[in-house]
C-alpha cells in the first residue's frame, strides 16, 4: 500500500489511509498515465495523463467519515453515439465528496436512507483508492450522449455512409403505417 506522506512528489498516493487521516490533513497532485487507470468500458480511452489535486481528512467529531476535495483533469475519447468516429471529451472538474466506513450502514435489517446518505459513499477497510475515486468522477463527468459533433449526421440507415463525411442520396424505407398511430402519441 502507498500512503501519501507530505513533501514526498514523488511518491505516488494512490491509498488514502484513515490512519495517516487521524494524524493530519493527506494532500494529494498525483498524474496517471493513459493505461493506469482502468475505465471498465472498451470504448472508452483515457488519450492524456489524469491529473487529480487535492486533499482528503477526516472530518472532526464523526466516527471515521472523510472528507475528499479536488480538481482533476484529462481527455477522454470515446467512439461517437452517432457516426462511431473517435469523439475527444476534455473533461476539469471539481470535486467535493464525503465517505462513511461501511459499518455505518451493515445491518441485518433494512434500513431507509435519507438525502444525507444518498450523497455519501462508503468505504471499507482502513481508507480508500484514488483511482477509484477519480474513475468515478470521470465517468460520472462524461455526456450522457457521446457524440463527435452536436450536429453530427450519423451513420445512414440504409448503405452504413458516415454523412458527415458524404452524402450518400439514400432515401430512407418507408415506415410501416401499423406503427403510425404510435406517432400521434
Amino acid at each position: 500500500m502507498d500512503f501519501c506522506r507530505p513533501g514526498k512528489a514523488a511518491e505516488v498516493c494512490m491509498f488514502l489511509s484513515i490512519r495517516e487521516m487521524e494524524q493530519r490533513k493527506l494532500v494529494f497532485d498525483e498524474t496517471f498515465p493513459p493505461g493506469e487507470v482502468e475505465f471498465l468500458d472498451s470504448k472508452l480511452r483515457q488519450v492524456s495523463p489524469l491529473r487529480a489535486t487535492g486533499s482528503a481528512a477526516l472530518v472532526s467529531a464523526s466516527l471515521g467519515e472523510v472528507r475528499i476535495q479536488g480538481r482533476l483533469s484529462v481527455e477522454m475519447e470515446a467512439d461517437c453515439d452517432r457516426c462511431l468516429e473517435p469523439a475527444r471529451f476534455p473533461i476539469q472538474a471539481d470535486f467535493d465528496l464525503y465517505y462513511e466506513p461501511m459499518t455505518h450502514i451493515a445491518r441485518a435489517e433494512e434500513v431507509e436512507i435519507g438525502a444525507r446518505e444518498a450523497e455519501v459513499g462508503f468505504y471499507e477497510g482502513d481508507g480508500l483508492e484514488l483511482k477509484e475515486i477519480l474513475r468515478e468522477r470521470v465517468l460520472l463527468a462524461l455526456p450522457m450522449q457521446q457524440v463527435c459533433r452536436q450536429d453530427c449526421k450519423g451513420i445512414c440507415p440504409v448503405c452504413g455512409q458516415n454523412r458527415n463525411q458524404q452524402d450518400c442520396g439514400c432515401q430512407p424505407k418507408p415506415v410501416d403505417d401499423r406503427w403510425a398511430a404510435l406517432k400521434q402519441i
